[in-house]
């Protein structure tokens, strides 16, 4: 091992059925040291972190760690025996036990001796909560907190395990601006202590303001590590992909061709109002527009589409579906009057984990076209193959439980599912988050060709880079309140943080 290194991993080699998930690939973490894996969905990470912490068994290669001066092999046969040996993971999807409480998910599995000092447990919570800035109460029941304290409580956890390897899957994925600066504050506390820190994330900004090394992973293989400092921009995104990218730019220019033509709306909303709190609001949007809500994270986004697709209970407002009044109050009545949607959540409103990526994306068309005319098994696999191929999912076959999937696979059989319903209006709700760059270009480029086909898209994302790169107008969210509409010279960085900082229409 190297003098300074805390993990090694030497000559990882992992396969599945069908797939081989990791190739001869090595990673080295030092003490104090911030280390970005990076590749694209289906590159490798997610493999070699649950073949580092026990969820996977390698196929062959070897792991190194440090306690004090020795260096020791190591195998581990689950996660707790990982975490014993200093190690601590936060995923990204987060799997805390929302029917218990902040500190006690905190000090889940840790409790000391045949009886717990309730008293003492919260007490020492609320002390670790308060030192990491996380304004929540220790007792306060986990289900009631929102998806981007949930995470910051899974750190918490994890930080105070005393680990000497600390590792962030996508940890960034669910929390705004200020959460972030928040977590990169600890993060750099931590590193500064000398915990090693291994970052999974899409972010490319992220890396660059946080991290000191960068391995980059592509097809199963490692293509390199490398300083943070000695790495451009453009060059990381280039050995991800494995080919020179300029497609950022062409979608920039081939984003404003889509505005939508003059005709009666697709779809038309007058003070839309739901029981999520959002406060009413008028919305409507055009044949062949993308347009997408924008604000900070809890700013009533997600509300907003919910209420359009009927996914949350309707109390007030009136509908138009391509000028004809309608009734939505349920996901089918919008699916019957041609809207799709595809949730935030994937793992909570999307993929079915146990079922085959064929059955995943033929769900949708089954539940409108009604399960007491299901469809024959050669018809529904014809159906997953045309959108495998067309969306290039990485699959062995149409059969594979979409649980295996990478993230971003699992994101294209979902869009895929929405697709084969053929949909003259498509709602996409975080469509690229916790996905690589490469999948992003990708989805970023579709949504534009569908609308250059006549299909009506709404686009949401977190990134206010990849809503002016797509969108022809941006509705500006407040406190689940519309506050301002941008569209031409105004879709800009500034006048977007502008509106939602105070500005626009109120």
């Amino acid at each position: 091992m190297e003098k300074n290194s805390v993990l090694e991993l030497r000559g990882i080699y992992k396969s599945f059925p069908g797939v081989k998930a990791l190739q001869n690939v090595d990673f080295t973490l030092r003490k104090g040291e911030i280390h970005a894996l990076m590749g694209e969905n289906g590159a490798g990470k997610s493999t070699l972190i649950k073949v580092l912490t026990g969820v996977y068994s390698k196929d062959a290669g070897d792991i190194f760690i440090k306690k004090g001066d020795r260096e020791e092999k190591v195998v581990f046969h689950s996660p707790e025996e990982a975490q014993h040996a200093g190690i601590s993971t936060v995923y990204q999807e987060i799997s805390l036990c929302p029917n218990l409480s902040v500190a006690e998910n905190i000090y889940l599995g840790r409790a000391e001796g045949k009886f717990i000092s309730w008293k003492k447990m919260n007490a020492n919570a609320a002390k670790l909560l308060d030192s990491l800035g996380i304004n929540v109460r220790a007792t306060q029941q986990l289900a009631s907190c929102s998806i981007a304290v949930q995470q910051m409580v899974a750190i918490a956890r994890a930080v105070d395990m005393d680990c000497s390897v600390l590792i962030l899957d996508e940890p960034t994925s669910s929390l705004d601006e200020s959460e972030v600066e928040k977590l990169f504050g600890l993060m750099r506390d931590l590193r500064d202590r000398g915990v090693g820190i291994i970052f999974v994330t899409h972010f490319l900004d992220q890396v660059y303001e946080v991290c000191d090394k960068i391995t980059i992973l592509r097809d199963s293989k490692l293509v390199g590590e490398y300083s943070v400092e000695e790495l451009p921009r453009v060059q990381l995104v280039s050995k991800m992909l494995g080919k020179e990218l300029d497609d950022m730019a062409d979608i920039k220019n081939d984003a404003q061709e889509y505005k939508g033509d003059s005709s009666a709306p697709v779809y038309e909303a007058s003070n839309l109002c739901s029981t999520e709190g959002i406060q009413p609001f008028d919305f409507y949007i055009r044949k062949g527009e993308v347009n997408g809500f924008t604000g900070l994270l809890g700013s009533g986004r997600s509300e907003s589409v919910r209420a359009i697709f009927g996914a949350d209970k309707v109390t007030s407002g009136s509908v138009k579906v391509n000028g004809v009044p309608v009734k939505i109050t349920k996901p089918l009545d919008a699916m019957r009057n041609g809207i799709g949607y595809l949730p935030e959540d994937r793992k909570r409103d999307g993929i079915i984990g146990d079922l085959s990526v064929k059955d995943n994306i033929i769900l949708a068309l089954q539940v409108k076209t009604g399960f007491f005319k299901p469809f024959s098994k050669a018809k529904a696999t014809k159906f997953a193959k045309k959108y495998i191929d067309m969306l290039d999912i990485k699959t062995a076959s149409v059969d594979t439980p979409i649980k295996s999937l990478s993230g971003g696979n699992q994101q294209k059989v979902i869009l895929g599912r929405w697709l084969l319903t053929e949909p003259k209006y498509l709602i996409l709700d975080e469509p690229t988050r916790g996905i690589d760059v490469g999948t992003k270009v990708d989805i970023q480029k579709l949504v534009l060709k569908l609308a250059s086909e006549g299909m009506s898209v709404t686009f949401i994302s977190s990134e206010t880079d990849e809503m002016l790169r797509t969108c022809s107008r941006l509705l500006v969210m407040r406190d689940r309140k519309l506050v301002g509409e941008l569209t031409g010279d105004a879709l800009n960085q500034t006048t977007v943080m502008n509106t939602i900082a105070g500005g626009g229409k109120e």
